[in-house]
């Protein structure tokens, strides 16, 4: 399926040749009494720099710890996004008072104990942590039969937003919600939609509200649908 089903940081710049080069400068600047002594020295890089046939670049690589002191710490923003802990998002569906008894009868495994639901964590409420989105498909065609989003109130997720349409699902977006809904006209194939609506959402206050829709038709003369749901014909050639 198209979209949906297809599933859906200092440096200066010199380098570390110029860097060996400028090193080298204060050696080659010594006052008479110790210029032996830096010519030495000289000589013994020289030396070394010319096993391997690679120049400078045979210094090797800077210590690992002059490296951690030279890169900026992660902020405690950068670092707060990350989940510390993850969900079982079965648990969540089964025990969420909101969702039908129906769809939570039919959310069997596919094979084995693998389910056919997808798992996204992401800032969307501005929590102290990560919210869930929760992606509900079929087995065979990993249709979307319902997309939930679970916010963490209290040690306790919350539902605060669902959709139970067919072939529906939800991404996160630099913190917005995109819902992404199939639009089928009579005869479609499953595997090819007559077009799609992306809808955006924002948190505000306590709920989320739509910011923005966009409306995608698409072409029936490309790929296996064709014109009449069948295979396309190949175009005479010259």
């Amino acid at each position: 399926m198209r979209g949906l089903g297809a599933r859906q940081s200092g440096d200066d710049g010199r380098g570390a040749e110029g860097r060996g080069a400028e090193a080298s400068r204060p050696v080659l600047r010594a006052t008479s009494g110790t210029a032996v002594a830096g010519l030495v020295a000289v000589g013994a890089l020289l030396a070394g720099c010319s096993t391997g046939g690679t120049g400078s670049r045979d210094e090797g690589a800077a210590r690992a710890d002059e490296v951690a002191s030279a890169a900026p710490a992660p902020s405690a923003s950068a670092s707060a996004g990350q989940p510390d802990k993850r969900v079982d998002p079965i648990a969540l569906i089964k025990g969420d008072p909101k969702i039908g008894e129906r769809l939570k009868a039919d959310l069997k495994p596919c094979v084995a104990d693998a389910y056919p639901v997808d798992t996204s964590y992401g800032n969307l409420t501005g929590g102290t942590s990560p919210d869930v989105v929760v992606n509900v498909m079929t087995c065979g065609d990993a249709v979307g039969i319902g997309t939930y989003v679970y916010r963490e109130e209290n040690d306790r997720y919350k539902n605060v937003f669902m959709a139970e349409d067919a072939a529906v699902y939800a991404t996160i977006d630099r913190g917005d919600l995109v819902v992404t809904r199939q639009v089928y006209a009579k005869g479609d194939p499953v595997a090819y939609p007559s077009g799609e609506d992306v809808i955006t959402y924002r948190w505000a206050g306590n709920k989320f509200i739509q910011h923005d829709w966009v409306h995608n038709d698409y072409s029936r003369a490309v790929g296996d649908g064709g014109l009449d749901g069948s295979a396309p014909s190949a175009s005479p050639g010259n």
